[in-house]
Protein backbone atom coordinates (compact mmCIF):
# COMPACT_ATOMS: atom_id res chain seq x y z
CA UNK A 1 0.00 0.00 0.00
CA UNK A 2 1.21 3.20 -0.73
CA UNK A 3 1.15 6.19 1.85
CA UNK A 4 -1.52 8.59 0.04
CA UNK A 5 -3.66 5.14 -0.06
CA UNK A 6 -7.31 6.97 1.30
CA UNK A 7 -8.65 4.21 4.40
CA UNK A 8 -12.41 4.47 5.23
CA UNK A 9 -13.03 4.03 8.79
CA UNK A 10 -16.41 2.62 9.29
CA UNK A 11 -18.23 1.46 12.68
CA UNK A 12 -19.52 -2.13 13.26
CA UNK A 13 -22.53 -2.04 16.04
CA UNK A 14 -24.09 -5.29 14.92
CA UNK A 15 -22.19 -9.04 15.26
CA UNK A 16 -24.04 -9.94 12.13
CA UNK A 17 -22.63 -6.72 9.99
CA UNK A 18 -19.37 -8.06 11.09
CA UNK A 19 -19.19 -11.55 10.20
CA UNK A 20 -20.92 -10.56 6.78
CA UNK A 21 -17.44 -8.52 6.41
CA UNK A 22 -15.63 -10.75 7.57
CA UNK A 23 -17.20 -14.35 6.19
CA UNK A 24 -18.92 -12.50 3.15
CA UNK A 25 -16.63 -10.13 2.22
CA UNK A 26 -19.04 -6.85 1.69
CA UNK A 27 -20.05 -3.67 4.01
CA UNK A 28 -23.02 -1.71 3.62
CA UNK A 29 -22.44 2.11 3.71
CA UNK A 30 -25.50 4.85 3.60
CA UNK A 31 -25.02 6.72 0.05
CA UNK A 32 -25.98 10.44 2.37
CA UNK A 33 -23.49 9.03 5.48
CA UNK A 34 -20.54 8.61 3.37
CA UNK A 35 -20.68 9.64 -0.35
CA UNK A 36 -16.84 8.85 -1.00
CA UNK A 37 -16.56 5.58 0.79
CA UNK A 38 -16.17 4.16 -2.78
CA UNK A 39 -12.89 5.87 -3.24
CA UNK A 40 -11.24 4.42 -0.30
CA UNK A 41 -8.23 1.64 -1.07
CA UNK A 42 -9.16 0.33 2.56
CA UNK A 43 -11.95 0.28 5.10
CA UNK A 44 -10.99 -0.32 8.54
CA UNK A 45 -13.81 -1.23 11.34
CA UNK A 46 -14.39 0.32 14.66
CA UNK A 47 -16.36 -2.02 16.65
CA UNK A 48 -19.07 -0.74 19.18
CA UNK A 49 -19.91 -1.81 22.73
CA UNK A 50 -21.59 -4.94 20.87
CA UNK A 51 -17.99 -6.52 20.81
CA UNK A 52 -17.07 -6.45 24.77
CA UNK A 53 -13.49 -6.20 25.29
CA UNK A 54 -13.14 -5.17 21.58
CA UNK A 55 -15.06 -1.92 22.34
CA UNK A 56 -13.80 1.16 21.35
CA UNK A 57 -10.91 0.08 18.75
CA UNK A 58 -10.31 -0.33 15.59
CA UNK A 59 -9.30 -3.80 15.16
CA UNK A 60 -9.48 -4.86 11.55
CA UNK A 61 -9.20 -3.81 8.37
CA UNK A 62 -9.80 -5.21 4.14
CA UNK A 63 -8.63 -4.25 1.35
CA UNK A 64 -11.36 -2.59 -0.69
CA UNK A 65 -12.15 -4.78 -4.14
CA UNK A 66 -15.09 -3.05 -5.54
CA UNK A 67 -18.42 -1.67 -5.23
CA UNK A 68 -21.45 -1.85 -6.26
CA UNK A 69 -25.31 0.51 -5.48
CA UNK A 70 -27.60 -1.53 -4.27
CA UNK A 71 -30.46 -1.11 -1.68
CA UNK A 72 -30.55 -2.01 1.95
CA UNK A 73 -33.39 -5.02 1.18
CA UNK A 74 -30.92 -6.52 -1.35
CA UNK A 75 -28.19 -7.16 1.08
CA UNK A 76 -30.44 -7.93 4.31
CA UNK A 77 -34.09 -9.70 2.50
CA UNK A 78 -34.79 -10.34 6.18
CA UNK A 79 -35.20 -6.89 7.11
CA UNK A 80 -36.85 -6.32 4.32
CA UNK A 81 -39.83 -4.46 6.61
CA UNK A 82 -36.86 -2.32 8.28
CA UNK A 83 -37.72 1.98 8.20
CA UNK A 84 -34.85 2.15 5.95
CA UNK A 85 -35.57 -0.71 3.62
CA UNK A 86 -35.50 1.43 0.13
CA UNK A 87 -32.40 3.43 0.88
CA UNK A 88 -29.58 3.25 -1.23
CA UNK A 89 -26.20 2.02 0.09
CA UNK A 90 -23.06 1.22 -1.34
CA UNK A 91 -21.79 -2.14 -1.06
CA UNK A 92 -18.56 -2.45 -0.48
CA UNK A 93 -16.54 -5.46 -1.77
CA UNK A 94 -13.67 -6.50 0.44
CA UNK A 95 -10.75 -8.79 0.46
CA UNK A 96 -9.60 -10.72 3.79
CA UNK A 97 -10.07 -9.23 7.25
CA UNK A 98 -6.71 -8.30 8.36
CA UNK A 99 -5.75 -7.68 12.55
CA UNK A 100 -4.84 -3.75 13.59
CA UNK A 101 -1.90 -4.75 15.70
CA UNK A 102 -2.33 -3.01 17.83
CA UNK A 103 -5.23 -1.44 17.74
CA UNK A 104 -6.30 2.12 17.59
CA UNK A 105 -8.28 2.96 20.31
CA UNK A 106 -10.28 6.04 21.39
CA UNK A 107 -9.42 6.69 25.03
CA UNK A 108 -11.65 10.31 24.53
CA UNK A 109 -14.38 8.40 23.82
CA UNK A 110 -14.93 10.54 20.42
CA UNK A 111 -18.44 9.97 18.47
CA UNK A 112 -17.18 7.98 15.54
CA UNK A 113 -19.67 7.81 12.14
CA UNK A 114 -17.19 7.73 9.29
CA UNK A 115 -13.26 8.83 9.14
CA UNK A 116 -11.47 9.46 5.82
CA UNK A 117 -7.48 9.20 6.29
CA UNK A 118 -4.56 8.37 4.71
CA UNK A 119 -2.48 4.65 4.57
CA UNK A 120 0.02 6.61 6.60
CA UNK A 121 -1.94 7.99 9.41
CA UNK A 122 -3.40 4.53 9.95
CA UNK A 123 -0.32 3.05 10.03
CA UNK A 124 1.36 5.30 12.78
CA UNK A 125 -2.11 6.06 14.55
CA UNK A 126 -2.22 4.68 18.25
CA UNK A 127 -5.55 6.87 19.07
CA UNK A 128 -8.27 7.70 16.98
CA UNK A 129 -7.31 11.25 17.54
CA UNK A 130 -4.26 10.04 15.08
CA UNK A 131 -6.21 9.86 11.98
CA UNK A 132 -7.81 13.80 11.65
CA UNK A 133 -5.73 16.25 9.93
CA UNK A 134 -6.18 20.02 10.59
CA UNK A 135 -4.51 20.14 6.82
CA UNK A 136 -6.75 20.47 4.11
CA UNK A 137 -5.34 17.33 2.23
CA UNK A 138 -4.86 13.80 3.47
CA UNK A 139 -0.82 13.27 3.39
CA UNK A 140 1.45 16.00 5.47
CA UNK A 141 4.63 15.97 2.96
CA UNK A 142 7.66 17.07 5.27
CA UNK A 143 10.31 18.45 3.93
CA UNK A 144 13.44 17.08 4.39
Amino acid sequence: MHDDDRVLVGVINRLRDFEAARDAGWYRVPVGRAPRAFDSEVVAFYLSRAFGAQNGGIHFYARRQGHELVRRRDVLPDEADHPRAEQWYYLLQLGPLLARTPPILNPARRPIAFILTTWDRFCAARTIADLYSRDGYYVVRRET
